[in-house]
């Protein structure tokens, strides 16, 4: 059986470091930051942290709404693929930073980009 990315990043304890590098870097920016204004921070990375597990074929913990509903009012607000792309990339850089290899890396955009349809409402 090959080993889930989830796995090879490092499981649960990866996760929980690169949720919270990334989210470090995401409100540090001011292109996407402003979406986050009325978030609850520490619910927001543990729904995060679930779902990037289920996406890795870690287990699957993930309760939040389905990713259309969950981000119809960011939409409204003007959510778009530019910063759809913005958000990839500092999941990227985060994933570097803690060495997670280029191939997993890909993998990991990959998944990302099969929810950009939902994310934006289309």
């Amino acid at each position: 059986m090959t080993q889930a990315l989830f796995e090879k990043i490092g499981g649960e304890p990866a996760v929980n470091v690169a949720v919270d590098i990334f989210y470090r870097k995401v409100l540090a920016d001011d292109r996407v930051n402003g979406f986050f204004d009325d978030v609850d921070m520490e619910r927001q990375a543990a729904k995060q942290k679930a779902f990037l597990t289920m996406a890795f074929g870690g287990p699957n913990n993930y309760t939040g709404a389905d990713m259309r509903r969950g981000h119809a009012h960011l939409v409204t607000r003007g959510l778009n693929d530019q910063h759809f792309d913005i958000i990839v990339e500092h999941l990227g850089a985060t994933l570097r930073e803690l060495n997670v290899a280029e191939t997993n890396i890909a993998q990991v955009a990959a998944i990302c980009e099969s929810t950009r349809k939902d994310i934006l409402g289309r």
